[in-house]
């Protein structure tokens, strides 16, 4: 390719290496492989409860027959999973799979107005809820296509006694259970119980069957369900694998899992790489309890964990992280958001090892860029394509790039979506036809082909590895009445990489910075809410009326 940006040489460690897709036809071939290699050996802990790899194939098979026998549903229904980590994760998230049907992966902190669009889009048949977050479901479930709720207390899983003494814990004692009624639910026990003993019907589950619609905010403001087929999450799961090379030792591993299992990175290089490798999945819960956090990590031995910087950050400013063994710590991976170089260093001062970076989004399963595991410093770039991945830098036509020139990260691979969920229009903007993956992140590639980001070109905020899109943001603040105009921006945060700051020009003069944040709390998730709130006369635009947010983001608070 002469002097232009696009990338794919062989790397030690596997990096740039290739891999075979069609080695396994589908996620469901990985874990029927791992169930009958690795049966006697702990898949997942979470509260001081162990499941083997056995209890999670028998538990995962239950859930199926359940779906398939007693709900009726046919191969290619969606079912949406809305719980933190925890035992009922996996064994849901594998019985989906199993029956050939699509997971819809959602956050437990969406309000009923976020639950109700994706539920509505996905067309989902069934949603499991753990009972913390089920009285938002119950808002919106009448008005939705789901035909059944299956519902679950987040110890229902750890055992009796444990598991009454937890969930009479969360519901009266820390008041963590608001509430609900929902005509017609069952719970998850009672699920597996009718699903017991039951032949599991024949399914054919191959390559290009979707595994996941993995919702993704838009620029429209709305979220959109990526099509993730099993082809897709096999590749990515092989390619992160073959990067790890030697470093893992296959049914010996214990990974720390504090990212939700919702979210991308969590499902793929968590979950899927380490079932792979027969390794202990530690689900943590609740990461935003960094001491309970850290008193998890002193009580067993790992040899991997992944995470954002804001957590990172987290464990090295909680104190006692300090005392913890990290003699079998083999890798740290970071992703999500940037890895800030006063963390890494840090990180490697404490842990004695190195924090790595890797990039990617949910369109590529999400993995596309990896650094090195055998350097030793942080060095600012995302790192190298992965394996059987081409990246490339392109200008707005398409035209690739000479090496060191800023333009658009391209990503073309295995690993690749098939498209946004019935949005023809939306995947052709970021789907060349020639198979490239139009990131909207602005970027350079050095002579040694390492990528590094420079800037965004879409106006994206990154919260803590959460996508934030502005557009939304402003629809629900633009439903005040007291609000004439209103931006949102995402502007630098020491905790949370950016924050989301907005700026409304007032329709009534007594609008207040709590009113908007009062009707934010309501109608958006935590991550998505305005920290700032900053009021002016007027917004900068265009010559034709288009609100110019790179302008508010650089220029100081109005006075």
């Amino acid at each position: 390719m002469g002097n232009e940006a696009i990338w794919l040489k062989s790397y030690p460690q596997g990096v740039g290496a290739t891999i075979d897709p069609s080695r396994y036809p589908s996620v469901v071939h990985v874990l029927a492989e791992s169930f009958q290699r690795f049966g006697d050996r702990p898949a997942f802990v979470n509260m001081g409860r162990t499941m083997t790899y056995a209890d999670v194939d028998r538990l995962s098979q239950d859930f199926a027959a359940y779906l398939l026998n007693v709900l009726g549903l046919k191969k290619g229904d969606r079912v949406a999973i809305m719980m933190p980590n925890c035992l009922q994760y996996p064994v849901a998230l594998f019985g989906i799979l199993r029956a050939g049907l699509t997971v819809v992966n959602t956050n437990p902190m969406y309000t009923a107005r976020e639950l109700k669009h994706q539920l509505d889009d996905s067309g989902a048949s069934a949603i499991v809820v753990v009972d913390n977050f089920a009285h938002v479901v119950a808002e919106v479930v009448g008005s939705t296509k789901v035909r059944q709720v299956i519902t679950t207390g987040l110890g229902d899983l750890l055992g009796f006694p444990k598991s009454a003494l937890v969930n009479f814990v969360l519901k009266h004692v820390r008041k963590m259970v608001p509430d609900y009624s929902i005509p017609g639910a069952i719970r998850f026990g009672d699920a597996l119980a009718r699903g017991r003993g039951q032949k599991l019907p024949a399914v054919s589950v191959g390559p290009e069957d979707l595994a996941f619609l993995q919702y993704t905010g838009g620029t429209t403001g709305v979220a959109k369900g990526a099509m993730l087929t099993h082809r897709n999450m096999v590749a990515n799961m092989l390619q992160v694998k073959a990067w790890f090379g030697a470093n893992i030792d296959e049914g010996h591993e214990t990974v720390v899992t504090a990212l939700p299992l919702y979210h991308i990175f969590a499902l793929t290089c968590n979950c899927l790489v380490f079932m792979n490798v027969g390794a202990l999945n530690v689900l943590i819960t609740n990461p935003r309890d960094m001491p309970g956090f850290v008193k998890e990590l002193k009580a067993r031995p790992f040899s991997f964990i992944t995470g954002v910087n804001t957590l990172f950050n987290g464990l090295l400013n909680t104190p006692g992280f300090d005392t913890i063994d990290f003699k079998p710590l083999k890798m740290a991976m970071g992703g999500g958001m940037a890895v800030q170089r006063a963390v890494a260093d840090r990180w490697k001062q404490v842990t004695g090892v190195p924090l790595f970076e890797g990039y990617g989004m949910t369109e590529s399963s999400p993995v596309a860029t990896m650094n090195r595991p055998d350097l030793t410093d942080f060095t600012g770039s995302i790192g190298l394509p992965a394996p059987s991945t081409e990246l490339s830098i392109q200008d707005d036509a398409g035209n690739l790039l000479p090496i060191g020139e800023v333009g658009e990260i391209c990503i073309r691979g295995p690993q690749v979506m098939r498209g946004y969920w019935e949005r023809p229009e939306e995947t052709a903007k970021v789907l060349s036809p020639d198979g490239w993956l139009r990131t909207g992140d602005m970027g350079r590639m050095d002579e040694n082909g390492y990528f590094y980001i420079v800037d965004r070109k879409k106006d994206m905020i990154l919260v803590s590895g959460f996508n934030v899109y502005p557009n939304e943001i402003e629809d629900v603040i633009a439903t005040h009445p007291g609000v004439l105009e209103v931006a949102a921006v995402g502007v630098p945060d020491d905790k949370s990489g950016e924050a989301v700051k907005v700026v409304i020009v007032k329709k009534d003069p007594n609008l207040t910075a709590e009113n908007i944040k009062a009707l934010c709390r309501k109608e958006l998730t935590g991550y998505k809410q305005p920290k700032i709130v900053e009021f002016r006369e007027s917004l900068p635009k265009t010559n034709v009326g288009k609100i110019l947010r790179r302008e508010l983001r650089d220029s100081p608070p109005a006075h």
